[in-house]
């Protein structure tokens, strides 16, 4: 199956590298220097092009239509709201990173950035979209190695041994297993696990984390706090 990147990015020097290396990689690439064009190219033909897209790569700071709102709408175009989207851009505060997030990127990067960091997030990100698209045994069911965590029955397990989490570590598991490799940010988290009688905010999640890691044992390491941001969860199979 074909691999399909769309690059939207306005420095030319920037598209001539990465359409080099990504192409070398086998891929197909796509560019766009307008965020204007690239929204219209997303929407044509009802979304079927932009449905075969494996990948987005989007600047921020854009002629017409800025990244920020490009990515918006692609978490809310039906043909696109799965896709992932990785982030290249000068916008590199703390803030700024998770307002991207927070917009929909699955991943975020700074310029200038190191090439063969930017080729193992792009690749990381496909392999997440691969395994995505697999139709599991029981989707249901999510493992990580000898963490087991079972939806239906809302009881998670390590090596057999069942886990004693409260309901908000509990979510919190879910939805790192849900979102392998995947950056999420403190407000993200919150979004996920708030519901009924629980109450939960930012300042609160960093806690529960705690809570959750002690639980884990040798598997809290599948988590990685990143620094003013929130959290990666170390990818799967």
């Amino acid at each position: 199956m074909e691999t399909n990147i769309v690059v939207v990015e306005d420095e030319q020097e920037i598209i001539e590298i990465i359409q080099t290396q990504l192409k070398g990689l086998g891929y197909n690439i796509l560019c766009f220097g307008d965020g204007k064009k690239a929204l219209d190219f997303i929407q044509s033909n009802d979304g079927k092009d932009a449905s075969q897209t494996s990948l987005f790569i989007l600047d921020r700071m854009l002629p017409s239509v800025n990244g920020m709102e490009i990515c918006k709408f692609i978490r809310l175009f039906n043909p696109t709201k799965t896709t992932p989207v990785l982030m290249l851009t000068a916008l590199s505060t703390p803030e700024q990173i998770v307002e991207g997030l927070d917009a929909g990127a699955d991943d975020y990067m700074t310029k200038p950035f190191d090439l063969a960091i930017l080729l193992a997030r792009v690749r990381s990100l496909l392999r997440r979209r691969e395994t995505s698209n697999r139709t599991p045994e029981n989707k249901n069911v999510l493992r990580h190695k000898e963490l087991v965590v079972d939806m239906d029955q809302a009881k998670s397990w390590i090596d057999g041994q069942l886990l004693e989490l409260t309901l908000s570590e509990y979510k919190i598991l879910c939805c790192f297993m849900l979102s392998p490799g995947k950056v999420l940010t403190r407000n993200q988290l919150v979004e996920y696990i708030q519901d009924g009688p629980i109450n939960v905010t930012d300042r609160t999640i960093d806690t529960h984390i705690f809570g959750l890691r002690k639980k884990l044992g040798d598997y809290s390491s599948i988590i990685e706090t990143i620094r003013g941001i929130g959290y990666r969860v170390i990818g799967h199979d």
